[in-house]
């Protein structure tokens, strides 16, 4: 019973406040726009002040872990192999790269930020995470969906260049680098400066779990049920079944783990939409992929929680 009240107080709150998004949303206070501008600033200040913060006011050299993201990246490189295996047994071949790029990439940056601040207190290991495994999100989600789109041209030159600025560019990625030279050169942190980044980062998890909520539609779910349901089973529990024992032989444990859970088994980014719209597809089955997996990872979530508790992994 321990173990269980562990998992519900760790994921509960950060699902009811996605819950609140879409009761706020329902009441007329939130509307679709103004959930994508609330998404649009989170992922441009308050998340990068956050794990700027908390990189910036630690000793690197004691935070940094060479073998926990080259186990992200690994585990990242397979899950997008394995998926790409799968998708070869769908009829309509037009699918497969929504199918792919929906069925690997997660919500890593926020959900894995709330997870880890929730439980832990502090993003913990969750910069390493996204170091390791999103900026190959973003460069293979390209490759895949210039491969299988529509008109199958070839991987757009122009658009994967664009997706490498943009990488470099990325807020969270810049919050990382410059919280790491931080720490490195040891720049002290006035009172004054720390105590606002900490009422910036604060805004961080809830407002971004909010429009998340916001943004969820649960028709868009209905659609493309059978392939839809697929890539959910993979995305929230074959990827956990399959790697998370490895990681655990290989002896990552407490934040470690719970930043890998999240990088495995967390629901499908909305960014995969928006991406495979711009290049081309039909972006329907995404869609329902981030609305099912949203849906049903409170409770797998929950569930792999409640498992590595109970082996004392927690």
């Amino acid at each position: 019973m321990e173990n269980l009240i562990f998992s519900l107080n760790a994921a509960m709150p950060v699902f009811l406040l996605m819950l609140l998004g879409m009761v706020f949303k329902k009441a007329g206070w939130i509307d679709g726009h103004f959930a994508a501008e609330m998404n649009r600033f989170v992922f441009l200040v308050p998340l990068p002040v956050l794990v700027f913060r908390d990189l910036a006011t630690v000793d690197f050299s004691e935070v940094w872990d060479g073998r926990f993201v080259i186990f992200c990246f690994t585990a990242t490189i397979l899950s997008i192999l394995i998926s790409a295996f799968i998708s070869r047994f769908l009829g309509d071949r037009s699918l497969r790269g929504e199918f792919i790029q929906a069925s690997y990439r997660s919500s890593a940056a926020l959900l894995g930020i709330a997870f880890i601040q929730n439980i832990y207190g502090s993003s913990g290991l969750a910069p390493l995470m996204i170091i390791g495994s999103v900026p190959l999100y973003n460069i293979m989600a390209v490759i895949i969906l210039s491969l299988s789109g529509p008109e199958e041209g070839g991987i757009d030159r122009k658009i994967l260049k664009q997706t490498a600025k943009g990488i470099l560019r990325n807020p969270i990625i810049l919050g990382i680098i410059v919280g790491i030279v931080w720490s490195v050169f040891q720049i002290p942190m006035p009172q004054i400066l720390g105590k606002t980044l900490e009422n910036i980062a604060a805004m961080a998890t809830p407002m971004g779990l909010i429009a998340m909520g916001a943004a969820f539609d649960i028709r868009a779910a209905s659609e493309k049920v059978g392939p839809a349901a697929l890539a959910g089973i993979i995305k929230l529990i074959g990827f956990c079944a399959l790697f998370l024992p490895a990681a655990i032989y290989l002896g990552f444990r407490r934040e470690e783990l719970v930043a890998i859970l999240v990088m495995l088994g967390s629901a499908t980014t909305v960014s995969c939409y928006v991406m495979a719209k711009n290049m081309g597809h039909e972006g329907v089955l995404t869609s329902s992929i981030v609305m099912l997996t949203t849906l049903c990872s409170s409770f797998t979530l929950t569930f792999w929680l409640f498992i590595l508790k109970s082996l004392g992994m927690l």
